[in-house]
């Protein structure tokens, strides 16, 4: 490994928005981390980052294959390539001699997922999975509570995601993550994070059996309501009213903008003019009732490990208020929060000769997020710092692991999946 009298260099592969995110950290902390590199297809993006982090013309590549074929001009690639694209671009990183954070999911399948794993260990990489949600103080705080016995030995634990109206609306029905042959299954597509925190939270017990259920309920053409047209801003004579108008969303909230109208960025000032024309012909401005769309908007995991202990995780989407809640029970307490409130709530059984069934310490986490890199409840610019500290080979967080730590919260949604379209409990074979 190169001397670290300097900054970690790094090479940024996809330079959408989540890389656009944590190479923040190099222009925050520039004694800590520079962007020597990038790799992508689309000349804008190229130019974006180039101009942001000085990147000379000789490094500016237009595929991860031309980046790959040279001699390493960078310790690490920030991998933030789409996800179809994971196994692919990392498996010839990885033997260029790159160390990697690869952003989630690791890959579509359990077989592309351990081939990755594999060319990690075989190449001597190391690859730290962009599981944000380990890094926000939120879950962090959970872990080492965890960690301390302060409710001794997990016997279940249950996790909830609420997908919000405008994000489903976005990701999941209009466009991105919206169907099955082009993506990861929805629930590893959306929830990899939540099921790597139950992993995470196990402490490496494997996962053993799963069963699922799920449906794609609300977003179908059935339910379309009376007066709804094909595009929000074309043919729809109730679009003033609908929570899911292209417009309200994208032009007057401002919503998702980075995904729905990046077609237009390098083209100057862009004005509500210039965003309401693109949404008559852009996917996002289609009705959410007449989309191609054939993902669930609903799914709830159970999952036994070998230990046991038992987990479940629900997804509900189209809610109105987004959040990600956690609930767990010890031999001794419990924990229990919400991300959203920032608040933890750590019980115990109330032994004094009291009327009170139980104690309780009421813990926020709020205060810890701060406006530093608050992204996914403060763990962006923390998994980024770590990556950063593992490459220098400082010390790190109890947030990160290895790449072959974050496998069980893939194993868990790929037999989710399994189980729910083939209607039977899975087993997850035993390594």
């Amino acid at each position: 490994m190169a001397s670290h009298s300097g900054p970690v260099t790094v090479a940024v592969v996809g330079a959408g928005q989540r890389s656009k995110a944590y190479t923040q950290y190099a222009v925050d902390h520039p004694e800590r981390m520079k962007v020597v590199a990038v790799a992508d297809p689309n000349p804008v993006h190229r130019r974006i980052i180039s101009e942001k982090h000085d990147i000379a013309a000789d490094m500016q590549f237009e595929s991860y294959e031309d980046l790959a074929r040279r001699a390493p001009v960078a310790e690490a690639v920030i991998n933030a390539t789409r996800d179809q694209l994971h196994h692919k671009s990392a498996l010839p990183l990885l033997a260029a001699g790159y160390h990697m954070l690869l952003e989630k999911p690791i890959a579509h399948t359990e077989a592309e997922v351990r081939g990755i794993i594999g060319a990690a260990k075989q190449h001597g990489r190391k690859v730290v999975v962009g599981h944000v949600l380990r890094f926000a103080p939120f879950y962090a705080k959970i872990k080492q509570l965890i960690l301390d016995g302060r409710i001794g030995g997990i016997v279940s634990m249950n996790t909830l995601e609420a997908v919000s109206y405008h994000h489903m609306a976005t990701g999941y029905v209009r466009d991105r993550w919206n169907r099955r042959d082009k993506n990861s299954p929805m629930l590893l597509a959306k929830c990899c994070h939540d099921l790597d925190v139950v992993g995470w939270l196990m402490s490496g017990v494997p996962a053993r059996r799963v069963s699922s259920f799920g449906s794609l309920k609300q977003f179908r053409a059935e339910n379309a309501p009376a007066g709804s047209g094909t595009r929000c801003v074309v043919d729809c004579r109730i679009e003033r009213e609908c929570a899911y108008s292209a417009r309200r969303l994208y032009v007057e909230k401002s919503r998702w903008r980075g995904y729905v109208f990046q077609p237009l960025q390098g083209r100057g000032e862009v004005t509500d003019a210039m965003r309401l024309e693109h949404l008559r012909e852009s996917p996002y401005g289609r009705c959410v009732w007449r989309c191609d769309n054939d993902v669930v908007d609903h799914q709830s995991v159970l999952v036994e490990f070998a230990n046991g202990a038992t987990a479940t995780h629900d997804m509900f989407c189209a809610t109105a208020r987004p959040t990600r809640q956690i609930h767990v029970i010890g031999t001794r307490g419990e924990i229990q929060g919400d991300m959203e409130d920032g608040v933890i709530r750590l019980r115990h059984p109330d032994l004094r000769p009291t009327t009170d069934d139980c104690t309780e310490e009421v813990i926020s986490v709020n205060e810890a997020v701060g406006g530093d890199g608050a992204g996914h409840g403060g763990g962006d610019v923390r998994l980024i710092a770590d990556f950063v500290k593992v490459i220098r080979g400082e010390p790190p967080s109890i947030s990160t692991t290895r790449i072959e730590d974050s496998l069980t919260g893939h194993l868990i949604a790929f037999a989710a999946d399994t189980a729910m379209l083939e209607g039977r409990v899975v087993e997850i074979a035993r390594e």
